[in-house]
């Protein structure tokens, strides 16, 4: 089995290649390749991964290159994990929407949508060489905003499935409280990426007993500090959102809070400096302790455990994608891209289990934000001034026409090289 990682120069790289490693009965590769034009951090990370497939006995080969023909020839799967103009984009896509006093932030609001202008047109030149080099090749996306990049690549016909490792977390978090091994725990996850809530928490399956409410009621405080809203939230909403709804439910308090410290970027800045300089020792073999901090905790388990489930290698039965909504969630287009649990059928792709009527509270946010992405989506592929000004509109973090002015000429006047039309 040929796998290919687009965006292999990552620092993210190591957690994926540990991961590998590992669970290579699960997804038994015979070569990983590496992608990325930047030919210094390749070099690193790729005698890093050597290093770790050793240690851990691992019989793959692991190889470098710059080119993406060559890279993905062949690939059963490639995995995209890509940054469009690195941390300096995401240090100004996190501080310039504050200046008009809105959410900064690299997958959501004004700057999620200045990430999705740069990203959607790269991401599809990658899947037309993929599907050149083999059709047949899943492409498994977890480069954000994941629910647009992934619907834009649905669209244009390609087969590839968006990856979030946020389900994964609260499956393994709440594995831990309850004492269970995590392929026991199954969650009610429902939404759109980054705007999820987990309903249920099901032990054995689908069709298990909920323990949701036993759990909250155990363990709530501790589950409300990890997602800093407050014990009484969860409590009033029986479920527990995701980290990524503190941006709606707590708008105005994180705007200061953001304006009151040093970005997320500057500090991801600070740690991949010294990450880099740890996987520039010849004696290390593992990913380091420091690599925790950098996020996307668990991702290569849950890439693992999906790859292998769409090339037929075993993987959970079920497991939490983002694919076309085809029907789930009735109050949505078919061809809306939602991130819920799904059975993962190999060649076959995923197909969505069932959800519940959902609650006004929660249909009401993910029909506005799908709305959102769509004019999103249009604004990546066509560009204009005006479908900018449009999607920012439509967002429920922004929707006053004073601001989404504002915020257009902000994210134009960032993002000019990255933007052909700008």
């Amino acid at each position: 089995m040929k796998l290919a990682v687009v965006g292999g120069g990552s620092t993210y790289t190591p957690e994926l290649i540990d991961g590998f490693a590992r669970l290579r009965d699960t997804l038994p590769i015979g070569e990983l390749v590496l992608v990325d034009p930047a030919a210094d951090r390749l070099e690193l990370i790729g005698a890093l991964a050597r290093r770790i497939f050793a240690r851990q006995g691992h019989p793959g080969t692991v190889t470098t290159t710059a080119d993406l023909d060559a890279g993905v020839e062949g690939a059963d799967a490639v995995l995209l994990q890509l940054r469009v103009g690195g941390q300096a984009a995401r240090q100004q896509d996190e501080t310039w929407p504050l200046e008009c006093g809105c959410i900064g932030q690299e997958t959501t609001g004004a700057g999620g949508l200045a990430k999705a202008l740069r990203t959607v047109p790269v991401v599809l030149d990658i899947a037309e060489q993929v599907r050149r080099a083999n059709p047949d090749a899943w492409i498994i996306d977890f480069t954000n905003p994941v629910g647009i990049v992934t619907r834009a690549l649905l669209e244009a016909g390609h087969k590839a499935v968006g990856l979030c490792n946020v389900a994964i977390g609260f499956q393994r978090k709440f594995a831990a409280l309850l004492d269970l091994e995590p392929g026991r725990v199954h969650l009610d996850h429902v939404g759109l990426n980054h705007l999820t809530w987990e309903l249920g928490v099901r032990i054995g399956g689908p069709d298990g007993p909920d323990v949701l409410p036993q759990l909250l009621a155990r363990h709530g405080d501790a589950v409300a500090a990890d997602l800093h809203l407050p014990r009484t939230l969860l409590d009033r909403l029986g479920a527990v959102p995701s980290y990524y709804l503190r941006y709606f439910y707590g708008h105005d308090e994180v705007v200061r809070e953001l304006r009151e410290k040093p970005s997320r970027a500057a500090e991801v800045a600070a740690m991949e400096r010294e990450l880099l300089r740890l996987y520039a020792d010849p004696a290390l073999d593992e990913k380091p302790e420091l690599l925790a901090k950098r996020g996307g905790a668990f991702y290569s388990e849950a890439a693992v455990d999906l790859a292998a489930g769409l090339l037929g290698g075993g993987g959970s039965p079920c497991q939490v994608v983002n694919t076309y909504n085809n029907g789930t969630l009735p109050f949505l287009p078919d061809d809306a891209v939602i991130e819920v649990q799904a059975r993962i059928d190999g060649p076959g792709g995923p197909v969505p289990l069932p959800v519940p009527r959902l609650d006004p509270l929660y249909a009401g946010l993910i029909a506005n934000v799908t709305a959102y992405e769509d004019l999103a989506l249009d604004a990546a592929l066509r560009g204009g001034r005006d479908r900018v000004f449009r999607a920012l509109l439509a967002h429920p973090l922004i929707g006053q026409y004073a601001q989404a002015e504002a915020l257009t000429d902000a994210l134009l006047a960032h993002n000019k090289e990255h933007l052909a039309w700008a």
